[in-house]
């Protein structure tokens, strides 16, 4: 349902009137509420880099190829709000921060299994050798 009401507004006695901006309610599919949290065009490759154990930002950075700084930091915070991923932090110099899955971000290693799987059947995506 859109909204579109006009606001009226008196400032210094004169009247304006404010087209107020037309907003969706929040009727959101239940799929898309899940894809906002792991949708994301970098999310899956930051959930398989972690797949193998613990890893440090810059290490992260690394396995991913193509992701900016920029990005990898807003992902990882997202993922974090939503208990995919743990985030510690260690008092070093300089700071170190170390990156796991969660038990909720381990059970979602099945399913980006059976996406890879899916591409490689309708050759989407190709047999590479995966390793640590």
């Amino acid at each position: 349902m859109y909204t579109n009401k006009p606001i009226v507004t008196f400032i210094e006695n004169q009247l304006f009137m404010i087209k107020e901006k037309s907003e969706k309610t929040e009727n959101k599919c239940e799929l898309q509420k899940i894809l906002d949290i792991i949708g994301g065009k970098w999310s899956m490759s930051i959930i398989y880099a972690l797949a193998f154990g613990k890893r440090r930002f810059k290490e992260l950075e690394r396995l991913i190829p193509g992701i900016s700084t920029r990005m990898l930091v807003k992902e990882l915070k997202n993922m974090e709000e939503n208990d995919i991923i743990n985030r510690k932090a260690f008092a070093t110099v300089p700071p170190t921060v170390e990156y796991s899955l969660t038990e909720k971000g381990r059970k979602l290693l099945p399913i980006i299994n059976e996406l890879y799987q899916w591409g490689l059947q309708y050759g989407i995506t190709e047999q590479k050798n995966i390793s640590k």
